[in-house]
């Protein structure tokens, strides 16, 4: 057999190698990273626990806060109930603005615009034909 053959049959060779190789790093890093998606999500569920108890924890502080500042537990209770309240109010306020957005009010008036004025060009050359 030629020299050259056998400097083919090991190139073949080394690139088998290396395109396994690489195989195996694919996989072993999809692997890490489904493992990573998983662990994010605990993470993320982890720390909506927390954030909602460190809430929950700093209402508790500010409605002692109230109730020393009033002398009076029921009037702390009424101040921080009316507090949520706006903050609810305004939170749903901002919540049906988003929504509105998230219909494209100017891109549907936009094509409404088009629509009229197609029909309108489309009728005038219809005119234009039967006078024609």
């Amino acid at each position: 057999m030629p020299a050259w053959f056998d400097d083919v049959r090991k190139l073949g060779a080394g690139l088998k190698r290396l395109f396994s190789a690489q195989l195996r790093l694919i996989l072993a890093e999809l692997g890490l990273a489904r493992s990573g998606i998983t662990l994010m999500l605990f993470m993320g569920l982890a720390a909506i626990v927390f954030a909602v108890a460190l809430g929950f924890t700093l209402l508790a502080l500010a409605g002692w806060g109230l109730a020393q500042w009033f002398g009076s537990w029921a009037w702390a209770l009424a101040a921080l109930a009316g507090l949520q309240l706006i903050l609810l109010v305004l939170a749903i306020l901002v919540f049906r603005r988003a929504m509105h957005w998230l219909t494209l009010p100017a891109s549907r008036a936009e094509l409404a615009t088009l629509a009229r004025e197609a029909a309108k060009q489309g009728k005038a050359e219809g005119e234009l034909k039967v006078e024609g």
